[in-house]
C-alpha cells in the first residue's frame, strides 16, 4: 500500500526580537497520490487521495454517484497492476466488478475528468448533472441528538484524527450515533474523499441507509457533501465551517439537518432543527 505520509526537509523560519532565525528540519507531509477507478476493466475516473482505505473510497464514491445502492450490485473490488519507475506495485488502480448492465450504464455516463482532492464534483456543467435522484419517500426520522452532544462532535472527531496529528494537512469525517458515539472516522487530503471512505465502509458492511446517524466534517459543508450524506441516508450533517447556499437548499429538500460553524460553544442550524431535542 502507498504510504500515508512522506518526510521532507524544510527550512524553518522563525521571527525573533533580532529579526528572523532559520534552520533546516524534517517535516511530515500527508501523502497525495492518484487513484484510478475502473469498471470491469474500463477506466471510469481518477481522483487524488491519501492512500489507505481505498476500497472504501471506491465503494463510497460509487454510492455518492448514485451508481450503487445495495451490496449485491458490487461483485468485487481488486487492485490492478500498476507500477512506479522502480517496478514496485503502486496500488493506485482499482477495478470494480459490478453487475454488467449497471457497469455498462455507469461507464456510458461517466465524467471524463480528473477529480482533484479539493473538489468532489469538478467538471460537471450544471447542478442538474450532479444532483442525484433522492428516494421518493424519505424514511421516518430516527435521529434525536441533544444540543450539547452536537456541540461536542468536533472535539470527539478531533480525538480520532491521528494523521492530522502527524501532518496537520488532512480533512476528516466522522460518523456518530445520536448519543455521540464515534462509529467510524476517516482522514484524507480531500474532504469529499474522507466522507466517501466513511460511506464506503458502511456500504461494505451492509449498513446503508445510515438512518439514526450524524456526520461531522472538519471543513465546510458544500453541496456535494450534503449530496453524499443524502444518498447514504445520513440524517444530520455538521461542519466546522460554513455551508453554501446550495448545500442548505439540498439539505432542506432532502430532509437533512444541516449545521455549520460548529466551534464547541456555538453552532448554526440551517435546516430541520427538530432533530435537536433541546432546541425550541
Amino acid at each position: 500500500m502507498g504510504r500515508l505520509t512522506q518526510r521532507r526537509r524544510v527550512v524553518r523560519v522563525t521571527r525573533t526580537e533580532a529579526g528572523v532565525a532559520t534552520r533546516e528540519r524534517a517535516d511530515v507531509l500527508a501523502a497525495e497520490e492518484p487513484l484510478e477507478l475502473r469498471m470491469r476493466g474500463e477506466s471510469f475516473t481518477v481522483t487524488m487521495r491519501t492512500p489507505g482505505h481505498d476500497f472504501e473510497l471506491a465503494a463510497g464514491f460509487l454510492v455518492s454517484e448514485g451508481i450503487l445502492s445495495s451490496p449485491e450490485q458490487l461483485l468485487g473490488l481488486r487492485y490492478c497492476a500498476g507500477t512506479d519507475e522502480a517496478g514496485n506495485q503502486t496500488y493506485n488502480v482499482i477495478d470494480a466488478d459490478l453487475d454488467p448492465a449497471l457497469a455498462a450504464l455507469a461507464v456510458k455516463d461517466r465524467r471524463q475528468v480528473l477529480t482533484t482532492s479539493a473538489c468532489g464534483i469538478c467538471g460537471t456543467t450544471s447542478i442538474d448533472a450532479v444532483e442525484k435522484a433522492l428516494p421518493a419517500h424519505q424514511p421516518a426520522a430516527q435521529l434525536t441528538m441533544s444540543a450539547q452532544t452536537l456541540l461536542d462532535l468536533p472535539d470527539r472527531l478531533r480525538e480520532g484524527q491521528q494523521l492530522f496529528d502527524k501532518t496537520g494537512g488532512v480533512h476528516a469525517a466522522g460518523l456518530f450515533s445520536g448519543e455521540g458515539e464515534l462509529l467510524c472516522v476517516r482522514e484524507d487530503v480531500g474532504r469529499h474523499n474522507a466522507v466517501d471512505k466513511v460511506v464506503g465502509r458502511a456500504f461494505l458492511d451492509g449498513q446503508l441507509p445510515l438512518g439514526g446517524t450524524a456526520l461531522q466534517v472538519s471543513g465546510r459543508a458544500s453541496f456535494e457533501l450534503v449530496q453524499k450524506a443524502a444518498l447514504a441516508g445520513v440524517e444530520l450533517l455538521s461542519a466546522v465551517g460554513a455551508p453554501s447556499s446550495l448545500a442548505a437548499d439540498l439539505a432542506e429538500r432532502a430532509g437533512i439537518t444541516l449545521a455549520g460553524f460548529s466551534r464547541g460553544r456555538s453552532i448554526n442550524i440551517y435546516t430541520h432543527a427538530h432533530r435537536i431535542s433541546d432546541v425550541a
